[in-house]
C-alpha cells in the first residue's frame, strides 16, 4: 500500500467577510485536494458556519482566534499544526471603517498583520504569505503611484490608510525571508456578472444619493471633481487575482496594484450609475467637497443624501493614478484583466434596486 499523502492544508483570515468567503470558494474549486484553515474572530463564529456550511463544510475548518493577540490567540495544538503544514497563508483580516478609531485599527490592522507575518516566518511548508494591503496606503499623495513605492513621506486620510500603511511597512521587512507577496485593491465593489455584494457602502452611497434624489424629484448630487479618476474594482477580479498571485512563482516578492488602470473619474461614474439607475439622461447639480463636507455633518441632510458618510468624500476628489506593469506582467497569463467599469454598472445598479431595502446589506 502506498503512503497516504498528507493534506494541502491553506489558512485564511477575513472570513465570513467580503472578499474572505468568495476566495475560500475560489480556492477549494480549483484544488479539489485542498483543506482550509479559517481562522475566525469568536463574534463571528455563527456567521462564519453558516458561509462554510454552504460552500463546503467537510473541506473549511473554522478555528477561533484573535490574530491582534500573541500567537494569533490560537492554543499550542492549532497554532503548531499551522506552522507545520501551512502551505499558503491569505490574510485579509482587516478594519476596513474610514471612520475607525485609531486604537481599533493599530491592534488589528498593524499588531494583527505583524502576528500573522510572525506565524508565516516560522512556518515549515509555507509557499507563500497573500498579504491584502491596500492601494490607499498612498495617503494623500497625487500623480501617479507605482508599485514598488511605499514610504515617500505622504500623509493620509483616516487611520485606515495610516495603519495599512504601517501594516505593509512592516510586511516588506520580512520580504527577505519570507515568500511573500502584497496585493492592493482599489475600492472593491460587487461580481462584475452579477451585481452581487455584501454591503451597501463604498461607491454604492453613491447609489444611495442617487436613489434618494429620484425619489424626490431632485437633481442629482455630484461630489466628485471631475478630473478625479474614483477607482473601483470588481470583487470577481480580485478575488481571482489573490488565488492567481499566491500560486504563482513570479509573484513572490511582487506588490501588486489591483485597480482598473483606466478608472472613470468621479463625476463620469456617477453620470454612469444615475443613467442606470433612472434610465435616461439624469440631472446632476455639482457640491462643492468642502460645502459637502461640512453639510453631512448635519443628521438631517446626511439622511436626506442617503446617509452618506463624510470621510468617503475625500475618495471622490484626489487626483491620483495607481500603475499596473507588475500586475498586468503577473495577471495576464491567468486571463485576469479588470472589466471596465461600464461593463458591469449595469450589474452592479441592477443589484441594488433588487435589495435597496435589505437592512441586512446597509451600513450600521
Amino acid at each position: 500500500m502506498s503512503p497516504r499523502k498528507p493534506e494541502t492544508l491553506d489558512a485564511l483570515t477575513g472570513f465570513p467577510g467580503f472578499i474572505g468567503r468568495r476566495l475560500a470558494g475560489w480556492l477549494l474549486d480549483a484544488e479539489p485536494e485542498l483543506r482550509l484553515i479559517v481562522l475566525v474572530e469568536p463574534r463571528m463564529m455563527d456567521a462564519a458556519q453558516a458561509t462554510a456550511a454552504a460552500i463546503a463544510p467537510e473541506r473549511i475548518e473554522l478555528v477561533a482566534a484573535d490574530i491582534a493577540e500573541p500567537r494569533l490567540g490560537l492554543g499550542g495544538d492549532d497554532y503548531d499544526r499551522l506552522r507545520a503544514q501551512a502551505r499558503r497563508v491569505y490574510h485579509l483580516a482587516a478594519i476596513y471603517n474610514l471612520a475607525v478609531p485609531l486604537e481599533v485599527a493599530q491592534r488589528v490592522n498593524v499588531e494583527g498583520t505583524g502576528n500573522v507575518v510572525e506565524l508565516c516566518a516560522a512556518a515549515e511548508r509555507l509557499e507563500r504569505l497573500a498579504y491584502v494591503s491596500t492601494a490607499y496606503v498612498a495617503g494623500l499623495r497625487t500623480g501617479i503611484v507605482y508599485e514598488h513605492e511605499l514610504a515617500l513621506g505622504q500623509g493620509f486620510k483616516n487611520h485606515y490608510e495610516s495603519t495599512k500603511f504601517q501594516a505593509e511597512v512592516w510586511v516588506r521587512e520580512w520580504m527577505a525571508r519570507v515568500p511573500i507577496t502584497i496585493l492592493r485593491p482599489a475600492i472593491v465593489v460587487g461580481d462584475s456578472r452579477t451585481g452581487e455584494t455584501q454591503k451597501f457602502d463604498g461607491p454604492y452611497f453613491i447609489l444611495r444619493v442617487i436613489a434618494e434624489a429620484e425619489r424626490r424629484g431632485q437633481p442629482i448630487p455630484n461630489f466628485g471633481r471631475s478630473e478625479a479618476p474614483f477607482n473601483v474594482v470588481p470583487v470577481d477580479f480580485v478575488v481571482g487575482a489573490i488565488a492567481a498571485a499566491a500560486a504563482d512563482p513570479a509573484a513572490s516578492g511582487e506588490t501588486l496594484h489591483l485597480v482598473d488602470p483606466e478608472p472613470l473619474t468621479a463625476a463620469e461614474l456617477t453620470r454612469v450609475l444615475a443613467s442606470e439607475y433612472v434610465g435616461h439622461g439624469p440631472r446632476t447639480r455639482r457640491i462643492p467637497p468642502r460645502l459637502a463636507e461640512a453639510s453631512l455633518r448635519l443628521p438631517a441632510v446626511r439622511e436626506r443624501l442617503g446617509r452618506v458618510p463624510r470621510e468617503s468624500i475625500p475618495y471622490l476628489n484626489h487626483p491620483v493614478r495607481f500603475d499596473t506593469r507588475r500586475a498586468v506582467a503577473v495577471l495576464e497569463p491567468h486571463g485576469l484583466v479588470p472589466p471596465p467599469f461600464r461593463d458591469y454598472a449595469a450589474a452592479m445598479v441592477s443589484f441594488f434596486r433588487q435589495h435597496e431595502m435589505d437592512a441586512t446589506l446597509l451600513p450600521g
